[in-house]
Protein backbone atom coordinates (compact mmCIF):
# COMPACT_ATOMS: atom_id res chain seq x y z
CA UNK A 1 0.00 0.00 0.00
CA UNK A 2 2.87 2.39 0.78
CA UNK A 3 4.52 1.53 -2.51
CA UNK A 4 1.24 2.23 -4.35
CA UNK A 5 0.88 5.60 -2.56
CA UNK A 6 4.45 6.60 -3.42
CA UNK A 7 3.98 5.60 -7.06
CA UNK A 8 0.71 7.51 -7.24
CA UNK A 9 2.31 10.65 -5.74
CA UNK A 10 5.26 10.46 -8.15
CA UNK A 11 2.90 10.10 -11.12
CA UNK A 12 0.84 13.05 -9.93
CA UNK A 13 3.92 15.25 -9.45
CA UNK A 14 5.24 14.27 -12.89
CA UNK A 15 1.87 15.08 -14.46
CA UNK A 16 1.71 18.51 -12.82
CA UNK A 17 5.30 19.28 -13.86
CA UNK A 18 4.58 18.20 -17.44
CA UNK A 19 1.43 20.33 -17.57
CA UNK A 20 3.38 23.33 -16.23
CA UNK A 21 6.10 22.90 -18.84
CA UNK A 22 3.59 22.47 -21.65
CA UNK A 23 1.72 25.56 -20.47
CA UNK A 24 4.91 27.62 -20.40
CA UNK A 25 5.88 26.37 -23.81
CA UNK A 26 2.50 27.31 -25.23
CA UNK A 27 2.76 30.82 -23.87
CA UNK A 28 6.22 31.42 -25.26
CA UNK A 29 5.12 30.38 -28.76
CA UNK A 30 2.34 32.97 -28.91
CA UNK A 31 2.88 35.49 -31.66
CA UNK A 32 0.31 37.94 -30.31
CA UNK A 33 0.24 40.39 -27.45
CA UNK A 34 -2.95 41.96 -26.06
CA UNK A 35 -3.32 45.43 -24.56
CA UNK A 36 -6.04 47.42 -22.86
CA UNK A 37 -6.47 50.90 -21.49
CA UNK A 38 -9.29 52.13 -19.27
CA UNK A 39 -10.07 55.65 -20.50
CA UNK A 40 -11.10 58.49 -18.19
CA UNK A 41 -10.69 62.23 -17.65
CA UNK A 42 -8.42 61.83 -14.62
CA UNK A 43 -5.77 60.20 -16.84
CA UNK A 44 -5.55 63.26 -19.10
CA UNK A 45 -2.54 65.57 -18.72
CA UNK A 46 -3.73 67.86 -17.27
CA UNK A 47 -6.81 66.08 -15.85
CA UNK A 48 -10.26 67.50 -16.48
CA UNK A 49 -13.62 67.11 -14.75
CA UNK A 50 -15.70 65.41 -17.45
CA UNK A 51 -17.62 62.20 -16.84
CA UNK A 52 -16.68 60.40 -20.04
CA UNK A 53 -15.22 56.94 -19.94
CA UNK A 54 -14.11 54.28 -22.36
CA UNK A 55 -12.05 51.22 -23.07
CA UNK A 56 -9.29 50.78 -25.63
CA UNK A 57 -8.32 47.22 -26.56
CA UNK A 58 -5.71 46.06 -29.04
CA UNK A 59 -3.89 42.97 -30.26
CA UNK A 60 -0.44 43.07 -31.83
CA UNK A 61 0.87 40.30 -34.07
CA UNK A 62 4.53 40.27 -33.02
CA UNK A 63 5.68 38.65 -36.28
CA UNK A 64 3.98 41.06 -38.69
CA UNK A 65 3.58 44.13 -36.39
CA UNK A 66 -0.08 44.34 -37.42
CA UNK A 67 -2.08 46.04 -34.68
CA UNK A 68 -5.85 45.50 -34.49
CA UNK A 69 -7.77 47.80 -32.17
CA UNK A 70 -11.22 48.67 -30.85
CA UNK A 71 -12.05 51.73 -28.77
CA UNK A 72 -15.45 52.34 -27.21
CA UNK A 73 -16.51 55.31 -25.10
CA UNK A 74 -19.51 57.26 -23.87
CA UNK A 75 -20.50 60.17 -21.64
CA UNK A 76 -18.31 62.79 -23.33
CA UNK A 77 -19.10 66.50 -23.03
CA UNK A 78 -19.93 66.54 -26.75
CA UNK A 79 -19.11 64.75 -30.00
CA UNK A 80 -15.55 63.55 -30.44
CA UNK A 81 -13.56 65.83 -32.74
CA UNK A 82 -10.48 63.59 -32.99
CA UNK A 83 -9.14 60.32 -31.64
CA UNK A 84 -5.80 58.56 -31.88
CA UNK A 85 -2.96 56.68 -30.25
CA UNK A 86 -0.08 58.77 -28.88
CA UNK A 87 3.42 57.71 -27.93
CA UNK A 88 5.97 57.17 -26.64
CA UNK A 89 4.96 58.39 -23.19
CA UNK A 90 4.49 56.92 -19.77
CA UNK A 91 1.33 57.66 -17.81
CA UNK A 92 1.36 61.29 -16.72
CA UNK A 93 3.28 62.53 -19.78
CA UNK A 94 2.12 63.68 -23.20
CA UNK A 95 3.44 62.63 -26.60
CA UNK A 96 2.81 63.13 -30.29
CA UNK A 97 0.16 61.29 -32.32
CA UNK A 98 1.49 57.98 -33.68
CA UNK A 99 -1.70 56.53 -35.13
CA UNK A 100 -4.70 58.73 -36.00
CA UNK A 101 -8.14 57.15 -36.38
CA UNK A 102 -10.09 57.97 -39.55
CA UNK A 103 -13.39 58.42 -37.69
CA UNK A 104 -13.54 59.37 -33.99
CA UNK A 105 -17.11 58.07 -33.45
CA UNK A 106 -17.50 55.17 -31.01
CA UNK A 107 -16.85 52.34 -31.62
CA UNK A 108 -13.53 52.95 -33.33
CA UNK A 109 -12.17 49.83 -35.01
CA UNK A 110 -9.25 49.32 -37.33
CA UNK A 111 -5.80 47.98 -37.93
CA UNK A 112 -2.38 49.29 -38.89
CA UNK A 113 1.11 47.97 -39.47
CA UNK A 114 3.54 49.42 -36.93
CA UNK A 115 7.23 50.11 -37.34
CA UNK A 116 9.54 48.02 -35.14
CA UNK A 117 10.13 51.09 -32.93
CA UNK A 118 6.39 51.71 -32.54
CA UNK A 119 5.79 48.05 -31.67
CA UNK A 120 8.56 48.20 -29.06
CA UNK A 121 7.04 51.35 -27.50
CA UNK A 122 3.60 49.73 -27.40
CA UNK A 123 5.04 46.55 -25.84
CA UNK A 124 6.70 48.76 -23.19
CA UNK A 125 3.39 50.39 -22.21
CA UNK A 126 4.35 53.74 -23.77
CA UNK A 127 1.25 54.28 -25.92
CA UNK A 128 -2.07 55.78 -24.91
CA UNK A 129 -5.46 56.20 -26.56
CA UNK A 130 -6.94 59.69 -26.50
CA UNK A 131 -10.35 61.13 -27.41
CA UNK A 132 -10.71 64.88 -28.03
CA UNK A 133 -13.82 67.11 -27.95
CA UNK A 134 -14.49 70.80 -28.63
CA UNK A 135 -14.71 71.43 -24.86
CA UNK A 136 -11.41 69.56 -24.30
CA UNK A 137 -9.30 70.03 -27.43
CA UNK A 138 -6.18 68.68 -25.70
CA UNK A 139 -8.03 65.48 -24.84
CA UNK A 140 -11.14 64.60 -22.84
CA UNK A 141 -10.42 60.98 -21.94
CA UNK A 142 -7.23 58.96 -22.07
CA UNK A 143 -6.16 55.39 -21.39
CA UNK A 144 -2.62 54.03 -21.17
CA UNK A 145 -2.26 50.88 -23.29
CA UNK A 146 -0.91 48.23 -20.94
CA UNK A 147 -0.09 44.62 -21.77
CA UNK A 148 -2.67 42.09 -20.57
CA UNK A 149 -1.18 39.27 -18.56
Amino acid sequence: MTRYGTTLRMALVAGVATAALVGCGMMSKSNTASFSGSMNAASEVPPNMTRGSGLAEATLNKETNVLKYKITYDGLSGPATAAHFHGPAAAGANAAVVLPFANPASPIEGQATLTPAQAADLMSGKWYANIHTAANPGGEIRGQMLPKM
